[in-house]
């Protein structure tokens, strides 16, 4: 594994850089490059819509160039310095985004909702010296969270803030679009060098513990990422694309944002996963296409009787990702609503999976599918070796290809335990590989790691539970996925008390977690209480256990007395 000079990036191997190049995968162009391609190819046709506006390829791209110069102009940001993004599904958050792509910045794809934890923490293990934050986001003062971060985290000095006024010494987005309007300051952006093999993005994987793990995606794997994907959903200048989740994911990013805009399609932004203004802009705008959705968005979409009502019709690819849905919702989203579901998986780290529509039926209703791009490499190995295994036998999932990283940001130890010796990411997904019609489809059956997916949101136990057992009456702690059958799974923290202890409340619980900093949306659903907690053979809390006592728990209660 080759290290760039600043010892943060993990490279891809010269050979296969080579051998991509001469595939015609990576083009050496940047990111930044191909958007402002399409924009002029495009020039003409709806690029992005809000529930308050719409913008056309021309509007955008002059937006995204007059943030790239202003930002270099207002701001002592340099091409190479990182941004943190706080940002909601608003246009401003796609202006900022590609502004700072173009202007060689590299955007920290944070979300609203984290806490001053979790930015804390990734501003000093990226370097940031910028952040993006919105001023009337939902019940969240980020103006005031990140005055504050200013003061306590040392490299953190530029404060940027949009929809809404800015405080003293910082900056606010409309006076940022402003300076780069000026004929100087998009001079100066013209003379910017940005390098395709360099650094475009630094996503998040899943969530952060005390080692945050953190994506580094380069210009040319990202951009073949955008494009493989756009060609796996035959997306073209004719297709309308809505994305409901948040913007900031790398869902948002190259798995919608990214790939319409260089196919020429149309960006529609949801407001949120609310299914009345969901069901209004499908049916106001003519969606083609909405990938990526969590089957608790599904799920509610199928329970709201508008559903019934709206025309659907124009939909041709419903993706379902971000956990695994069941076969009935699949069935139901056919029969009810005429809505024929493919399924897909992701992550942060690169590699995609989806059934295409001419996957057989079985791989449809039980499988993520296949591969996307010819180059993705595949393997199912025993668990904690580098043994494959026999087709249709579990083994965890591992992956190499054009664009899965090739290591993680600053994180030599977690990326000595999760990649093989010749390059291979382990996911810490279980998985069964299937051969059916001679192409290779993957099932998911479960996780190594000890993650509880709430919704496709990843919770790292680990991080919580560190902060669980610094409460004063907290002896020791325990966090499980709970069944749920709308979010998948929801948060379970299993508690043993010190001597003499009140009884704790999920209020009291989140109180606590709150005020270490913790983010909300990671806040446990449920408390339960033990004497001692249940121990594996080598000694450790055995949480197999603990998930069968929850498990049975509410399947007594569902039944009553």
């Amino acid at each position: 594994m080759t290290i760039d000079t600043a010892g943060a990036s993990p490279l891809f191997p010269e050979g296969r850089v080579k051998r991509y190049r001469r595939a015609g995968l990576w083009t050496e162009e940047t990111l930044g490059d191909a958007l402002r391609s399409a924009a002029r190819k495009y020039a003409g046709q709806t690029a992005l819509v809000t529930v308050n506006g719409r913008w056309s390829y021309a509007e955008l791209d002059d937006l995204t160039e007059s943030f790239a110069a202003g930002i270099l102009a207002q701001t002592s940001l340099r091409p190479g310095d990182r941004v943190m993004f706080q940002l909601g599904n608003e246009a401003e958050t796609v202006v900022a985004y590609y502004g700072c792509i173009k202007a060689g910045l590299i955007p920290v794809c944070t979300l609203p909702q984290h806490g001053e934890r979790e930015i804390s923490h990734l501003a000093r293990h990226t370097d940031a010296r910028g952040h993006l934050v919105q001023a009337d986001f939902r019940n969240r003062n980020l103006v005031g969270m990140a005055a504050d971060l200013r003061r306590s985290v040392h490299v953190l000095d530029t404060l940027i803030v949009t929809r809404g006024p800015a405080p003293a010494g910082a900056l606010a987005y409309t006076s940022i679009l402003e300076a780069g309007r000026r004929e100087d300051a998009r001079s100066r952006l013209a003379d910017i060098s940005v390098d395709a093999d360099g650094l475009a993005v630094l996503q998040l994987s899943g969530g952060t513990t005390g080692l945050p793990k953190v994506a580094p995606r380069l210009h040319e794997e990202y951009l073949y990422n955008s494009r493989v994907w756009a060609q796996a959903l035959e997306l073209t200048d004719e297709s309308v694309l809505l994305h409901p989740l948040p913007l900031m994911h790398n869902a948002g990013t190259v798995a919608a944002m990214q790939p319409t805009h260089l196919a020429g399609g149309t960006f529609v932004i949801g407001p949120g996963a609310e299914t009345g203004p969901l069901l209004e802009l499908i049916a106001r705008e003519r969606v083609t296409v909405v990938p990526v959705v969590p089957p608790a968005v599904a799920i509610r979409i199928l329970e709201d009787e508008r559903a019934r009502h709206t025309g659907l019709s124009s939909i041709r690819r419903f993706v379902l990702g971000g956990q695994r849905p069941s076969e009935d919702l699949i069935e139901r989203l056919d029969s009810e609503l005429g809505i024929r579901a493919l399924q897909m998986f992701g992550m942060a780290e690169g590699m995609f999976l989806y059934t295409p529509p001419d996957a057989p039926e079985s791989a449809r209703l039980a499988t993520v599918g296949t591969r996307i791009s010819p180059d993705d490499e595949i393997r199912v190995l025993e668990v904690g070796g580098e043994q494959e295994v026999p087709d249709g036998t579990l083994g965890e999932l591992a992956c190499r290809g054009p664009y899965t990283i090739n290591g993680y940001y600053r994180a030599p130890q977690h990326n000595a335990a999760s990649f093989t010796s010749d390059g291979f990411y382990r996911t810490g997904d279980l998985v069964t590989r299937h051969v059916l019609d001679g192409r290779d489809y993957y099932a998911i059956d479960g996780r190594i790691k000890d993650v509880i997916n709430r919704g496709a949101e990843k919770i790292h136990a680990e991080e919580v539970e560190d902060l669980l057992v610094r409460h004063p009456e907290v002896s020791n702690a325990a966090l499980v996925a709970m069944p749920d059958p709308i979010l998948g799974e929801r948060i379970c923290a299993y508690l043993v008390l010190v001597d003499n202890a009140a009884q704790p409340t999920v209020e009291s619980v989140g109180r606590f977690l709150l005020e270490q900093g913790l983010a909300k949306f990671k806040l446990p659903e449920r408390v339960e209480v033990l004497e001692a907690f249940p121990l594996s053979n080598v000694g450790k809390v055995s949480k197999k256990d603990l998930r069968a006592d929850i498990e049975r728990k509410i399947e007594e209660e569902s039944v009553g007395p």
